[in-house]
Formats: structure tokens, sequence, C-alpha cells
């Protein structure tokens, strides 16, 4: 079982490049900085709401990543254009594939 973290925003239209600029050193910060990153995967719902799919191994990873926050300038630049948090949900899947 895999844990999923869901989590949908808001980014003014006019920032969108800059959270794309910054996606690549936060998935890289992520890998290096996050026990039990698996993946993810940045889905543009219109204009202004995204939807951030994360795949961790366990609940607990989930937990302790959440913990350290932007803690890592890649991280912190990512999180920078947010304008607003929707929502923030955690689920988990059976078919998880890398």
């Amino acid at each position: 079982m895999t844990t999923v973290e869901l989590t949908r925003f808001k980014v003014p239209a006019d920032r969108a490049a800059e959270l794309l600029q910054a996606r690549p050193a936060m998935l890289a910060d992520f890998r290096a900085d996050r026990e039990g990153f698996l993946d993810a995967q940045l889905i543009r719902v219109d204009d202004e709401t995204w939807l951030d799919v994360v795949w961790w191994r366990s609940s607990e990873d989930f937990a302790a990543s959440r913990e350290k926050g932007a803690n890592l300038p890649g991280i912190k630049a990512f999180f920078a254009p947010i304008a607003e948090l929707i929502s923030a949900e955690e689920g988990t899947t059976e078919d998880y594939r890398a």
C-alpha cells in the first residue's frame, strides 16, 4: 500500500511560469531530503487551479515531510507563487507503479 498526497491550490495565472520553473528544483530537494518520496505529478485544472499528486512509501513518511515544510530553497521557491491552499488530502493506493 502506498500513501498518496492530493493537494489542490491556486496560483495567479501570471505566476504560473514561476511555479513551473521552480518545479524541477523542488523535486530534486524532495528526492534528496524526503525519506519515502516516490514520485509526483502536477496537474493544471484551470488557469489558476492546480492539483499536486505525490506518492509516498508510507503515511509516516508523508507526515515527516509535512513537518519539514519548505526547509530547502527549491521547495520554498515552488511554494512562493501559491496564493491559496484549497485542500490537502491523504489516501492510499494498492496499484502504484514507479
